[in-house]
Parts: structure tokens; sequence; C-alpha cells
């Protein structure tokens, strides 16, 4: 559900990102409680259309009712409607809309050995886990391995620098550079799946860590699971979100959708509708079609946010990278990137 918030304070943080502060008044405060590593959506409007975002939240979660605040890291893209937008144009005062958090890329405190892999602005969701854990369990323990392009592009480099004078003995930080050379740190150049299936035996006991959280471009992610896949780290150990997205081509299945005039059941908010479905249209926008607040934000297969279960009927899933593997085997989708294959088709939002 979306909020009309009031923007507080929009914070450079490199030459190309800044932190956008939301208020968020005391009658709203319980819904927007969030877990370590959760997320939010932005919408604005523009010219008529209607613009929306996702972005995670930076802070550690507060010990109280629910956040006072809400703060986000937001790095220009190019030919970013809304990064361009932030980056320009926002300013404390104005009013966005912005969802209730959500999202499954969750640290919750607990004691153990915790570990990331986090390139550019992929730092957001894991500096927000990585202070609460620390912050609220003493027995826990944090090692975070982070590319970026350089020192100045480096996003929230005062904040992991706080994090590490704090907890000297519970929080290790090894950073790489690709574009330049640092006096300290490792050697220039990108953490590829073969320099880091080396490189994380020698920080700390692979086999001994609880929980590996990897966050960033699909590049980064791909090599970092894949040399843990090398070590042979157990699947249900890593947890991934893609920040990210380079275009590539669908997936290819043997199911190729309906050619049109089938239909589309859900379940949303408690309750059920039945829509026609057109040609070519994904799930999601037959029911968008109908129930304007269907929920997704980056339509893109990235954010997870439109994730349904899909109860009967077959669908062709383009791309995904947002769900777990269990989550598919038990029957989640994509509604964004799902397309009817069988005349009716039915999921559950709710589920």
């Amino acid at each position: 559900m979306f909020h009309p918030l009031r923007v507080t304070e929009v914070s450079p943080l490199t030459d190309d990102s800044v932190t956008v502060t939301f208020e968020v008044p005391e009658e709203l405060r319980a819904e927007y409680r969030y877990a370590p590593g959760q997320h939010i959506a932005i919408r604005r409007f523009a010219d008529g259309a209607e613009i929306r975002r996702t972005y995670s939240l930076c802070d550690p979660v507060p010990t109280d009712h629910g956040p006072r605040r809400l703060r986000v890291g937001v790095r220009l893209v190019e030919q970013g409607e809304f990064s361009t937008y932030a980056l320009k144009e926002l300013a404390a005062g104005d009013v966005l809309d912005v969802m209730t958090p959500a999202g499954r890329f969750v640290l919750e405190p607990r004691p153990g050995r915790y570990a990331a892999v986090v390139g550019g602005s992929g730092i957001t969701p894991v500096l927000s886990q990585m202070a609460t854990v620390l912050a609220r369990e003493p027995g826990a323990s944090f090692c975070l391995v982070r590319s970026d392009r350089t020192a100045a592009s480096t996003m929230f480099l005062e904040e992991v620098a706080d994090l590490k004078d704090r907890w000297p003995d519970r929080f290790q930080l090894v950073s790489a550079l690709s574009r330049e050379e640092q006096q300290a740190g490792l050697p220039s150049g990108r953490l590829d799946a073969e320099r880091l299936a080396a490189l994380l035996p020698a920080l700390m006991p692979v086999d001994a860590v609880d929980g590996w959280y990897l966050c960033g471009p699909l590049g980064l992610v791909g090599a970092a699971e894949k040399a843990l896949r090398t070590l042979g780290v157990p699947r249900s150990r890593v947890h991934q979100e893609i920040f990210h997205v380079d275009e590539v081509p669908a997936a290819a299945t043997a199911a190729e959708p309906i050619p049109g005039g089938g239909t589309v059941r859900a379940t949303l908010d408690g309750r059920g509708g039945q829509w026609p479905s057109l040609a070519g249209e994904s799930v999601l926008d037959t029911v968008l079609r109908n129930r304007s607040d269907a929920p997704y934000a980056c339509k893109g297969g990235v954010c997870g946010t439109c994730r349904t279960r899909l109860v009967s009927g077959e669908v062709r899933m383009d791309r995904n990278f947002a769900l777990e593997p269990e989550e598919t085997e038990a029957g989640y989708v994509l509604a964004c990137q799902s397309h009817p294959v069988t005349s009716v088709v039915e999921v559950d939002f709710d589920a």
C-alpha cells in the first residue's frame, strides 16, 4: 500500500548518488516497520505517466514501535527517469508516494557468522543488515567484501568505516576497486568467480559461515554464487538480490503463451476476480487493467514485488532474478514475467 510521505532531506553521497530521507508520521509508523534488508517502492507521476522504482532501506532497524524516518540510497542510472529526478530536482518538502516495506532479502538479528559480497549500490540493504545485527546481537560477526569502481564512487564509505571502528573484533571489511589502485586492500580488478573462490577461504572458514548475502549487479552476484558452489557452500545458506541486470534474452522454454483470449483469475487483498487476458499480456498487466492496486515496482523480474503463487494453470516466466529456487518449487512466480500457457490461469497474491 502506498502513502504520501514528505521528503526531509536529499543528501549527496558521491558525485552520482544521494540519500533520500522520508518522514514517517506517527500514525503510519506501524505500517512502515521493516526487517533488515527490505526495500520500498517509490512512485511519482510525470507527464501523465506513472514511474515506480524500488530502493533498499539503508538504516538499522529501530527498536521502538516503528521508524520515524525511511532512508534510501539512489544512484544515477543512465537515462533513468527517477534517479535523474532524485539527483537534480528532488528537494526537502516534496511529497512522494511510498509503498510499505517488502522483500525477502532479510537477515534477522541472531548469533552466528555472516558474510556478504556486494557491488556498487548493492551495499544499501547489506548496510542495514550489518548495522542491525552487530548492534543487537553480541554473538554475531560479519565479513563484508565490497567491490566498487573507484574510491570516489563508493557509497556509504563513512558509515561502513564507522561499523569497523565500533566493532573491530566482529566486523571485517575487504574492499576491491575495479578501476583504480588503492594503497591497502585487494589489487584492482573485477571480482570474478575464480578470484572470489581463492579469496573467500583466505578471509574466513567458509564452511562455518551461517549465511551469505550477495547483492549488486547480476555479473558480480552470479560470480559470487558460482564461487560459493565451487567451495561447497549449501544453497540454503546463500541469499541474493540483484540490483542491475543488463538486457538479456528471455529464458527459452518449450511452453509457449496462448495467443490471447484466455482468463486470469486472481486473489488480491482478500478479493477475487477473473478477467480476459490480451495477446502478449503478462499476468500482472491483465490484473492491473482491472485492479490498479496490484503490487509491482520494476516490471523487470528483479525486485520480486509482484511475487504471486500459481494456484492452477501454467505460465511461462521469461526472467527471474528475484525468486529463490525453493520459492519457484513451491509454485511462486513473478506476475510481471509470467505469460499464460493454459486457457485459464489462477494466481494468489495473498499467499
